[in-house]
């Protein structure tokens, strides 16, 4: 039997994405508590999410939006990372969110313990796509019309991080937006 790359390159960086997916969970957590959570979107749920970057796009003015939801069309897969929004507060009580007490800090506050968790697990995730040498570009974008689209079940803190096997990698050297 014979197999060409390029007729299973889509199936390939999908199952590639399970094990970044993998990479994302197992990163290390303030005091040990797992707040986050990993998803993965193909095919129709990545044109759904570019669809409604565009609708937020229109809302805000932002144009950035067009690009991202053009650019992430051509990955295999989206992987989506955000954390938990119950049991926010971290009961460090360190006053790094600007709050002195964690009983002081507002809901709708994150603790900043929540965004270093996040941003540990995004690391763990891209050191596996290295490793993996795939395409890739972490997007607050996507991650923000994941967030209105509810794909983490009411995470907060949402990136997202396309992913694809391409001679070059096509989310960089993007043409930038023309305002905002």
């Amino acid at each position: 039997m014979i197999y060409n790359e390029r007729e299973l390159r889509k199936q390939s960086v999908q199952a590639m994405a399970e094990a970044i997916m993998v990479a994302a969970r197992t990163a290390p957590k303030a005091k040990g508590r797992d707040l986050v959570e990993v998803a993965m979107i193909t095919d129709e749920h990545i044109e759904q999410l570019s669809q409604t970057m565009i609708q937020m796009s229109n809302e805000s003015g932002m144009k950035f939006l067009l690009r991202d939801a053009a650019n992430i069309l051509q990955a295999e897969a989206v992987i989506i990372i955000g954390i938990k929004q119950e049991d926010s507060e971290c009961g460090l009580n360190c006053g790094y969110c600007g709050y002195d007490r964690c009983d002081k800090k507002p809901d709708y506050t994150p603790c900043v313990m929540n965004g270093v968790d996040v941003g540990i697990a995004i690391g763990s995730a891209c050191s596996k796509i290295a490793d993996l040498r795939l395409d890739s570009r972490v997007l607050f974008s996507a991650g923000w019309a994941a967030k209105r689209l509810d794909i983490l079940d009411g995470a907060g803190l949402v990136f997202a991080i396309p992913v694809t096997a391409a001679s070059k990698n096509p989310f960089f050297d993007r043409k930038s937006p023309v305002t905002r």
